[in-house]
């Protein structure tokens, strides 16, 4: 009995050493010693990119670790999620997720991922939304003077997005179907080379996140005839939203949101969380992004998760019903 009773007492000091140790190299695993990349699905200068510097020096300041924010552009950010599903599960590589792979790309075409299984979503980055714009050359001034020339010159205008499948993409193709106009798109790999083109008026109009079109607005460099959201944004209340501009209804907001790999562990997931909301909230960091456009929406790892879904359910029925397709 005795030797019973001994045996059972190194058992349960073991148990308690090894989850000690269990403890110990959690905590050592958060914050990564090797430091963490932040990716980016889109080209730099556009508002993923702006959005992902700005939090990520501040994460590097908290954490004492470097934050690296890695573009990787192609297919809307698909390219860039897969990498992340597929990548390190130690909580050294995230991504500022957007609308598009997360909850859009997967009524539209074949992604390498689930947008529900292998991705763990981290807390919301904030929200915005697109503004169309335009070239002062292109002589439109009004949502107005756009459908009345695409209605006299059908499938001769187009406009441009940030890549088949993504929020901009589908806001374009939605407004076609409103108005009743055939305005073709011109996907591109992210929103400097589509700014370029219609500030070159190359392309007509442009669906275009408010937060990296901020400094070409206010330089006169683009006219901004209406916004997607149901209310006009806090950063320029002049401009219509294009529900007040004859289409009541029209409510298709932008967001992004920060992700991992499903196969992180719970434990460094949830620090996650407690960083990007504590750099969120930043009052500095928080000021710096709302002059750029972006609404922080911040919030639990659950919160988010159910705002995918529910976007994911929203898109996918408006792509069902209008019949949206994309060419892969």
């Amino acid at each position: 009995m005795k030797m019973k009773k001994n045996i059972l007492t190194a058992l349960i000091a073991a148990a308690a050493t090894l989850g000690l140790m269990g403890s110990q190299a959690l905590a050592q695993e958060f914050p990564p010693s090797k430091g963490v990349t932040l990716y980016v699905g889109f080209p730099p200068g556009g508002a993923n990119d702006i959005a992902a510097r700005v939090i990520g020096k501040k994460l590097s300041e908290n954490l004492g670790i470097k934050v690296v924010v890695d573009n990787k552009p192609g297919a809307g950010g698909n390219i860039a999620t897969n990498t992340v599903v597929t990548g390190p599960a130690d909580g050294s590589v995230i991504m500022l997720g957007s609308i598009g792979p997360l909850s859009i790309a997967s009524h539209l075409m074949k992604i390498p991922y689930d947008p529900v299984k292998d991705i763990a979503p981290l807390a919301m980055g904030g929200s915005f939304p697109n503004v169309l714009l335009v070239s002062p050359e292109s002589g439109i001034k009004t949502l107005k003077d756009l459908v009345d020339l695409a209605k006299k010159e059908p499938g001769k205008l187009t406009f441009a997005s940030t890549g088949a499948g993504s929020a901009s993409h589908l806001q374009g193709e939605l407004f076609n179907q409103r108005a009743g106009v055939d305005i073709v798109h011109v996907p591109y790999k992210g929103g400097g080379a589509a700014t370029v083109d219609v500030i070159g008026n190359r392309v007509t109009v442009y669906y275009s996140a408010l937060p990296s079109s901020v400094a070409h607005i206010r330089s006169g460099k683009l006219i901004p005839i209406a916004v997607t959201s149901a209310k006009r944004a806090e950063l320029f209340p002049e401009i219509p939203t294009i529900a007040e501009s004859g289409y009541p209804g029209f409510d298709a907001d932008n967001w992004y949101a920060f992700i991992a790999s499903a196969k992180t562990p719970p434990a460094i997931l949830e620090r996650w969380n407690q960083e990007l909301i504590k750099v969120i909230t930043d009052p500095v960091t928080s000021k710096e992004l709302l002059e750029k456009g972006l609404t922080l929406t911040p919030g639990s790892r659950d919160d988010l998760a159910k705002y995918i879904a529910k976007e994911s359910d929203t898109w996918g029925k408006i792509i069902r019903d209008r019949k949206i397709t994309v060419q892969q």
